[in-house]
């Protein structure tokens, strides 16, 4: 047999090349080679559909994150026909509503608007008193009654109490989380601990902390959405009166007998009854008093549940304890006590090619635009060594949390004590319950083992 070999002149093909082959005997051309077949690859599964969720629905309630995600991946900017609201859920866009004239604060109406018609007619005093709280008001209102305790809730101001914060809480867990013992965080420290520094630094007798601290529970139902039936409503809007009789009288006592306490110091600066009336100065006290216990247990339970389930980043501040600002911080922005908040358009506006038109209810998603990948590299993962406090978990601007170094002090001292005392802290196993509540992000126990 003859082998029969092609000149090496012969113009090479590529597999690209289809022109037909001759034959160097016949002469006849031949069918183009056949191509290697291309493997076979399945084609992109078709994204799902965006399909909205209420947002108090149990399991969204219980974990958000995954929903809010996807809902700002679909919209940053979206209007929710199911809240009636415009759903904000991007960082920039969060961060522009934050700083737009046209995005107010105040909402008082609308939660007189949601008051059963059975419980209206004792709405008009504890109604009167919620205008007063700075966080319902816009500027110039809000900025007059802020500045009056802008220098005691300064972190400078803030740090006089860091001895007595930390004593309390090293007296409280000695009390209540013996080693090895089974315990609830909420109840064993959570809760009773940002009250009991609060109402110190007030000047709340420890004797009236019972009815103090009731009353505040109560004007959260109103404020928060808690309270639907009308006999709630009448509880709440008949706390709230008590609460402000209550603190007036404080204020009228601290007047002719000054402590080593914040009513006592604010009364010392001379604003109150001057550009503050004293019945603004003891509205705005009822918003301290509720806002004082409420965020910042809130945030020592995410904070402490962040640092359980993520063994890793416990070990790394058991080994460096400085990282405890930090991982206060992370917290805030990982999983924090608020989700979001509430705002109403003055007028029309454009937000991200959307027009929003005045009266337009929205919501500020703080708790999605935290978790932004725009924003925050791998948002996803808790690390307290981000080393980012650009959060938005005590707001930004004007209505920047003006009790954020309070929270801070308190939570950092928790997770200081639990972090080098308690070596054992641990998760029992279970399933946590969340409040149901489209504003708070809040816990209702947390089984450990000290």
């Amino acid at each position: 047999m003859t082998v029969l070999t092609t000149n090496t002149n012969t113009t090479a093909h590529t597999a690209a090349d289809t022109s037909p082959m001759v034959c160097p005997v016949t002469g006849r051309t031949a069918p183009p080679a056949a191509r290697p077949a291309a493997p076979l690859i399945a084609p992109p599964a078709p994204a799902a559909p965006f399909a909205e969720r209420y947002l108090l629905d149990p399991a969204v309630n219980a974990d958000p994150y995954g929903y809010l995600g996807s809902l700002r991946d679909h919209d940053p900017v979206y209007w929710s026909a199911m809240h009636r609201a415009w759903l904000v859920t991007g960082h920039a866009q969060l961060m522009h509503c934050l700083r737009a004239p046209a995005v107010s604060a105040e909402r008082v109406r609308p939660l007189m608007d949601a008051v059963p018609e059975g419980a209206r007619e004792d709405a008009e005093r504890a109604f009167g008193i919620l205008s007063r709280w700075m966080v319902f008001n816009d500027a110039p209102q809000h900025r007059r009654l802020r500045q009056v305790f802008q220098e005691q809730f300064a972190a400078r101001s803030i740090g006089r109490y860091r001895a007595f914060v930390e004593r309390a809480t090293r007296a409280m867990l000695s009390r209540r989380a013996v080693p090895g013992r089974i315990g609830d965080l909420v109840a064993d420290i959570a809760r009773p601990l940002p009250a009991l520094v609060f109402a110190r630094w007030l000047g709340v007798p420890q004797a009236h902390g019972p009815s103090f601290w009731y009353w505040n529970a109560r004007v959260g139902d109103l404020v928060l959405g808690a309270a639907q039936e009308e006999r709630e409503y009448r509880t709440s809007l008949q706390s709230l009166v008590n609460l402000d009789d209550y603190l007036g009288d404080l204020v009228k006592q601290r007047r002719a007998d000054p402590k080593d306490d914040l009513v006592s110091a604010v009364l010392a600066g001379g604003q109150i009854g001057k550009s503050v009336s004293e019945e603004e100065f003891v509205g705005m006290l009822t918003q301290m008093a509720f806002a004082g216990g409420e965020t910042t247990s809130n945030l020592i339970v995410n904070a402490v549940l962040a640092l359980l389930e993520h063994p890793e980043q416990l070990a790394a501040v058991r080994e460096d304890p400085a990282l405890v600002p930090m991982a206060v911080e992370e917290a805030m922005r990982f999983d924090g006590p608020s989700k979001m908040s509430i705002r109403t358009a003055a007028r029309d506006f454009d937000l991200d090619g959307r027009s929003v038109r005045a009266e337009d209810r929205l919501f500020l998603v703080t708790a999605a635009a935290n978790r932004d990948p725009a924003r925050f590299p791998d948002p996803d993962v808790f690390d307290v060594r981000r080393g980012s406090a650009s959060h938005l978990g005590f707001g930004f601007g004007a209505h920047f949390c003006i009790g954020a170094a309070f929270a801070r002090l308190v939570a950092g001292a928790v997770l200081d004590v639990l972090v080098r005392e308690y070596p054992g802290l641990e998760l029992l196993e279970g399933q946590h319950t969340w409040q149901p509540s489209l504003l708070n992000r809040a816990l209702t126990a947390l089984p450990v083992r000290y």
